[in-house]
């Protein structure tokens, strides 16, 4: 109860954070993550056939020279030439030129008529935006950043003879263009963008209505989706159409857009759709009127839904990868980035914009903290295990085991065939009366010390140490080769290496002691046994108790294997038979031997 309480404080953390981020993201942070949506979703499409271009390139700038020089009878000209034929006329012709300045009144003045006349003309103005402090409908002072100080607009003749419309362009804080604005309240009236002027004139033409797209704050803004790069629709020179090289009827009931196409003129911008190259503004607009007339605008979606959703499936997946193992956890995070990307496009198509990376962000991290945490996790496990075992197995066995990745330090155990030997010092107890304690601490450290280097010499494990006498199990906890003979061997070096003990203390202090020592085989339950806050890994069952036994009936000195680990090793042992004899505990005797010689070393 108290984990699942803990896991739970933990998902509400969670979600709780990431949708804190998600509101972080709508606010301040989005810069990075709209160009992910720019990779993943301004894809080139079929541009509109009835959008034209009408270029001041650099071929009609060398011929008529800068366009503020130019005489307005130049674009007047253009204008008659568009409209002579009046069912063959554009729909719309769009000056994405300010003609802000008065030039000689003959011309301004007949530019102005033609346009009048032509009845399909709008003209472009820009607007001077500065921050100023308003009340809004409920009476609160806030601050307007778009509130219009001045208009730059067209002469007042050519003003008062053409729809104008401001043409000032969306730049965001990373210097791309993705969004543009519907309209602006200007003095109780709503003053129209280019594209959206030009995108009305157009519908009226066409007798249907102009239908705008959600908007966005307090300036209308939306996001567009771009048809195409740079050159991607028709355009044509102006200067090819002025001298007559272009027919003017291909741009019968079409929209054609007429502005700079050069780079001298100093207008471009880095569209969304391509981070690495220019675009000019007349371009832009295109693309925007475009995205008008296919419904492909988008707005950002709610940060509170959103958010929501965010963190609650953040919570489910941190839920999951903190019960799942490493591959499905990788799996699942691989799928739900892939459904992240594949919702934010879905949001897209359908108008809105949602962050791109910023769930597969979080998801990453949550996903790396399981994969830290499981590493550190399995690190203290092997610390664990090699601490415990360090005790009483060989050092490589402790090394096999701290590299065992699958080897589990739990409760219980497992059923193997095992060999056991326990050893005895004879005579410890009435040595020990008549000793100073120091010395039989001393003594028994010595024997103890000889014990258990031959018991991990030989690669048994050390099981325990009962007083004076010493347990070891062969082929546990790992799996090892010729452990019944190597129990043998451990039995021998212990007698062994007892008589130099021996001879030692039988000067220092006038006694001597020796082994008995027991070695049986067979089954028997091998495992952690206790408690989880105190366990130790041991062997129990029949096999131990006839080992245990086997010792308790060894003389000084002598060495007793039952007749199973006889059977197992005696081509390579030398033994005296002893018979059978009743063992404490069994209702029937065990033929026992003694150990006399090994000689397959």
């Amino acid at each position: 109860m108290r984990r699942t309480g803990k896991i739970r404080t933990i998902v509400i953390a969670v979600m709780i954070t990431v949708a804190s981020m998600v509101f972080h993201y709508f606010g301040t942070a989005a810069s990075w993550d709209i160009g992910v949506s720019d990779w993943l979703n301004q894809k080139e499409s079929v541009t509109n056939k009835k959008i034209y271009i009408i270029g001041i390139d650099d071929k009609t700038l060398k011929k008529y020279g800068p366009v503020n020089t130019w005489s307005r009878f130049i674009p007047a000209r253009l204008i008659s030439i568009l409209n002579t034929d009046e069912t063959t006329r554009p729909a719309v012709i769009g000056f994405d030129v300010i003609y802000s300045e008065e030039a000689d009144e003959t011309s301004d003045d007949y530019f102005a008529d033609i346009c009048e006349n032509a009845g399909n003309v709008v003209a472009v103005e820009s607007l001077s935006f500065k921050e100023m402090p308003e009340r809004d409908e409920n009476g609160n002072v806030i601050y307007n950043p778009y509130h219009i100080d001045h208009v730059i607009t067209p002469y007042r003749s050519l003003r008062d003879s053409v729809t104008c419309s401001f043409a000032n362009t969306v730049v965001d804080k990373d210097g791309y263009v993705r969004q543009a604005m519907a309209y602006l309240d200007h003095e109780g009236e709503p003053v129209y963008s280019f594209a959206s002027q030009v995108y009305i004139n157009y519908q009226e033409s066409r007798g249907e209505k102009a239908v705008f797209p959600d908007t966005y704050g307090r300036n209308n803004r939306y996001y567009f989706s771009y048809s195409g790069k740079s050159g991607g629709y028709n355009m044509v020179s102006m200067k090819d159409v002025l001298e007559g090289t272009i027919d003017a009827r291909i741009f019968q009931d079409a929209i054609v857009l007429v502005g700079a196409y050069a780079v001298g003129m100093q207008d471009s911008y880095t569209p969304a759709i391509s981070h690495s190259s220019q675009m000019y503004g007349v371009e832009i607009h295109a693309n925007i009127i475009e995205a008008l007339l296919e419904e492909r605008t988008q707005v950002p979606a709610s940060p509170l839904i959103y958010g929501l959703i965010a963190g609650i499936l953040c919570g489910i997946f941190f839920l999951f990868v903190q019960y799942a193992k490493i591959l499905p956890a990788t799996v699942g995070f691989v799928l739900f980035g892939i459904a992240d990307v594949l919702f934010a496009r879905l949001m897209y198509l359908r108008g809105y914009i949602v962050p791109v990376a910023l769930l597969p962000i979080v998801l990453a991290v949550i996903y790396l903290s399981r994969i830290i945490q499981g590493y550190l996790t399995e690190i203290l496990r092997r610390h664990r295990v090699v601490n415990v075992f360090k005790q009483y197995v060989a050092p490589q066995v402790v090394d096999k085991i701290s590299k065992d990745k699958d080897f589990e330090l739990v409760l219980g155990g497992e059923n193997r065939h095992i060999a056991v030997l326990f050893v005895d010092i004879r005579g410890f107890t009435t040595m020990s009366e008549s000793l100073q304690p120091e010395e039989v601490v001393e003594i028994l450290n010595e024997y103890l010390n000889l014990t258990t280097k031959s018991i991990f010499d030989n690669g048994g494990t050390l099981d325990k140490f009962v007083g004076d006498a010493t347990m070891a199990v062969f082929n546990a906890p790992f799996d090892l080769d010729d452990y019944i003979f190597r129990a043998v061997c451990t039995a021998w070096d212990m007698k062994a290496g007892s008589d130099a003990i021996a001879e030692k203390f039988e000067k220092r202090f006038g006694k001597s002691v020796a082994f008995g020592i027991g070695v049986n085989c067979g089954n028997a339950v091998v495992g952690n046994i206790g408690c989880e806050f105190r366990m130790d890994y041991t062997a129990i069952g029949d096999t131990v108790n006839t080992a245990a036994r086997l010792e308790s009936n060894a003389k000084q000195g002598q060495i007793l294997i039952s007749e199973q680990v006889y059977e197992a090793v005696k081509d390579r042992v030398a033994i005296t038979p002893i018979g059978e004899i009743p063992l404490k505990g069994k209702s029937n005797g065990v033929f026992v031997y003694q150990l006399d010689e090994v000689k397959g070393r």
